[in-house]
């Protein structure tokens, strides 16, 4: 909502960077796509490994909850 509303002030002041700006949105999402991909990826590595390190601790029971 808040970047509707940024959106709408740069019209009212500049509508051609405005109408830039809602051409060029989709071409950016679209480049940026593969690295948000990248970035899932690597986390879910990251989370399986943490998995793995913290499983004999899980075995174990770990320390004691209050």
């Amino acid at each position: 909502m808040l970047s509707f509303l940024i959106w709408l002030v740069v019209l009212f002041l500049c509508w051609p960077l405005a109408l830039l700006a809602l051409l060029l949105y989709p071409v950016a999402w679209l480049l940026l796509l593969p690295f948000r991909l990248l970035g899932i990826g690597v986390e879910a590595v990251f989370e399986l490994l943490r998995a793995i390190v913290m499983l004999p601790a899980r075995i174990l029971g770990g320390p004691p909850r209050r």
